[in-house]
């Protein structure tokens, strides 16, 4: 599976921007799918996440509220709604995909390249 990340960019606090990851495979539609950032200095850290077949979704304590994950499986695509942006979401963002599992923990096995969100303030 090969992820591609996009729609990161600059934009001013209580901003949106989405963005999206594009997924080779025809089993798109049955993989938890994730997106994390990394902030400068700062580790990884899970922002939201989306099982495969039941759809759940999960957002950071952070985020809550403000982001919004979905999938288009026509289109091989989840996507990161991000409302209200804060200077404090600033980090490249991360897609993430795994065949099994939890959204929120254990291992993702394909990584996208990472997109920068910038906010300023």
């Amino acid at each position: 599976v090969q992820l591609q990340a996009s729609g990161g960019g600059l934009v001013q606090a209580w901003g949106s921007l989405r963005l999206a990851c594009a997924a080779s495979g025809r089993t798109f539609s049955s993989y938890v799918m994730g997106w994390f950032r990394q902030a400068p200095g700062k580790e990884r850290e899970f922002v939201s996440g989306l099982s495969g077949s039941a759809g759940s979704t999960y957002y950071a304590d952070s985020v809550k509220g403000r982001f919004t994950i979905s999938r288009d499986n026509a289109k091989n695509t989840v996507y990161l709604q991000m409302n209200s942006l804060k200077p404090e979401d600033t980090a490249v963002y991360y897609c993430a995909a795994k065949r099994w599992g939890t959204a929120v923990t254990g291992v993702y096995e394909y990584w996208g390249q990472g997109t920068l969100v910038t906010v300023s303030s």
